[in-house]
């Protein structure tokens, strides 16, 4: 097959059972994408908040940062290897939450988590998942995390965390920069509504949602969804209710990864959602410095958005996260080449990584510090 195929055909084509020659970068799977994914559900998952410029942003961000490489290094007993909140890691990338996988493939997070434990890449299953978790963990070897939203109902909350645990899940990383969606202007051009078929089947037996009816003065947004949103008090809650470690996502203010430091939580994801949420906010890679300065060495960061070049997973690191989570991009693979090309895509990351860190003569995942990126 030759070329990208970038326009959106009515019937989008059937997953791919080899990879074509000229798909060789993480990229190149967006590029494709278009013609494997319904067009209303593309633009639901490239899309970003409002006007987009925090999604614009994330890759701008990442493409200013320039490596400094030093010459004549020892490389040979380097390696990817690293250990993140106290799991050994094959390399410092895992498989951000992304909820809904059978909009893109039949088999969905099945899929994602086989080719996941056969790159050895840690995944983090999402309370959306169109697949139960317990499924989830089944198929996948790989060290597996549950992503938690919390639900109204503390005792549906917990629920979930005890399901997560019995499924032999190792970490909780709670989710708290979208208590609602943001404005999504590019999914709602394009007329995306989740098509039957497709749900979040962890959440089947959910209690019913209270009804509520708001006099002229008050806001379906302040008054409505906003009363029930999880606060700290909740997340403290939680730490009494679970022995797994629990990290934040979706934390950008220094204070707030502080504050979560200070109560005792293991880590932060450092994330704008991926430009999807709350637009006009600064790259997760431009924070990432001062909260690293003001949390110490010790707390673990986690950093996503617009990770798409071994490249950018070494200047992360550089900046001072323990590693990376991969979102779009995997939609994007299990979409175009199923299981095949979401393992695909972990092997052109790893392998451009490994490429990144020897001709920076940086051997080892340690040797990636500040020091190899030219001063801002």
């Amino acid at each position: 097959m030759g070329g990208y195929l970038m326009s959106a055909p009515e019937t989008p084509r059937a997953p791919l059972s080899a990879i074509p020659a000229d798909l060789v970068s993480v990229a190149d799977y967006a590029r494709y994408a278009p013609a494997f994914i319904p067009h209303p559900v593309m633009e639901y998952i490239a899309g970003g908040g409002a006007d987009e410029l925090s999604l614009k942003r994330n890759r701008s961000a990442l493409d200013a940062l320039q490596i400094l490489p030093r010459a004549l290094v020892d490389c040979t007993a380097g390696g990817t290897h690293t250990q993140v909140l106290g799991e050994r890691l094959r390399h410092p990338v895992l498989l951000a939450p992304v909820a809904f996988q059978t909009l893109v493939h039949p088999e969905g997070e099945l899929a994602t988590a086989e080719a996941a434990s056969v790159l050895e890449t840690g995944m983090v299953a999402s309370t959306l998942s169109s697949v139960s978790l317990e499924a989830i963990a089944a198929r996948c070897s790989a060290p597996k995390w549950f992503q938690l939203y919390m639900q109204q109902s503390r005792d549906f909350t917990l629920q979930l965390v005890r399901r997560a645990e019995a499924a032999g899940y190792t970490q909780l990383m709670v989710t708290v920069d979208a208590p609602l969606h943001g404005i999504r202007n590019r999914a709602q051009r394009a007329g995306y509504v989740l098509p039957p078929g497709v749900e979040a089947v962890n959440l089947k037996d959910r209690p019913p949602l209270p009804s509520a009816s708001f006099e002229p003065s008050q806001s379906i947004v302040f008054q409505g969804m906003m009363s029930e949103v999880p606060k700290w008090d909740d997340i403290a809650w939680l730490q009494t209710q679970t022995r797994l470690p629990i990290t934040l996502k979706g934390l950008l203010h220094p204070a707030d990864v502080q504050r979560a430091q200070d109560m005792g939580l293991a880590g932060a994801v450092i994330s704008n959602h991926g430009g999807r949420t709350l637009d006009c906010v600064p790259s997760p890679i431009e924070m990432l410095p001062q909260i690293r300065q003001r949390v110490g060495q010790d707390f673990c960061l986690l950093l996503d958005g617009a990770i798409e070049r071994g490249t950018d997973v070494f200047k992360a690191l550089a900046m001072g996260a323990d590693a990376v989570l991969l979102g779009r991009p995997q939609l994007y693979a299990l979409a175009v080449a199923g299981k095949l090309g979401v393992a695909h895509l972990l092997r052109i990351l790893r392998e451009e990584l490994e490429v990144t860190m020897a001709l920076a003569g940086t051997p080892t995942i340690a040797d990636i510090t500040a020091e190899a990126l030219l001063p801002r």
